[in-house]
C-alpha cells in the first residue's frame, strides 16, 4: 500500500541542518503517527511521503517555503509571565519554549530577553528560514478509520483513545 491522503502513516526521522543532527526519533524513540494529507506535518515532508511505501528509506530536503516558512525580521513580542507554562520559571534567553496562546493552543517561540513580568519572544518558529533535511524511514501505512479521519489525526493503536 502506498501513502496517500487518509492514509495512517508511521515512520522514524531523523531531521538535520547544515549537516548538524537537530532531532530523531530513531535512537530509543518511537515512530511518528500521521494521518496524511491533515495539516499535521510541514508541506515538504508531507510530500515527500506521497507514494512511499513500508520498508522506503529516503531523504527529502526542505526550502523554507515548504518547511516552517522564511524567517520574518522584527517579529518580536513582549508576553506577560503568566502565559508560559509555570508562569515563566527556567526560562531562557536563547531557549525554545511553549507559549500559551489566549485563543487556546500553543506556539513555539524563542526567548529573547527575560524582565520580571514580561518575557520578549522571537515569534519565529525556531525552523523559520532553515533549510531541513530528513531522513525518512516508512515502518507502517495503513488506511484510515473513520474515526481517525473524522478526528483529523492518527490512532497509533487503531482506537479512538487519546
Amino acid at each position: 500500500m502506498q501513502a496517500g491522503k487518509d492514509k495512517v502513516i508511521s515512520f522514524h526521522y531523523t531531521l538535520t541542518v547544515n549537516g548538524e543532527k537537530v532531532e530523531s526519533s530513531v535512537e530509543g524513540g518511537e515512530p511518528l503517527w500521521i494521518l496524511l494529507g491533515h495539516g499535521q506535518l510541514i508541506p515538504g515532508l508531507e510530500a515527500g511521503l506521497e507514494g512511499k511505501s513500508v520498508g522506503d528509506t529516503f531523504d527529502v530536503t526542505i526550502e523554507p517555503e515548504q518547511g516552517y516558512g522564511p524567517r520574518q525580521d522584527g517579529l518580536t513580542q513582549r508576553v506577560p509571565k503568566k502565559y508560559f507554562p509555570q508562569q515563566g520559571k527556567g526560562l531562557k534567553v536563547g531557549a525554545s519554549t511553549v507559549l500559551s496562546l489566549k485563543e487556546g493552543g500553543n506556539r513555539v517561540v524563542v526567548v529573547q530577553k527575560i524582565g520580571s513580568s514580561v518575557v520578549d519572544v522571537d515569534l519565529n518558529h525556531p525552523m523559520a528560514g532553515k533549510t531541513l533535511t530528513f531522513n525518512v524511514d516508512v515502518q507502517n501505512v495503513r488506511e484510515a478509520t473513520p474515526e481517525e479521519i473524522e478526528h483529523g489525526h492518527a490512532h497509533p493503536n487503531g482506537d479512538a483513545a487519546h
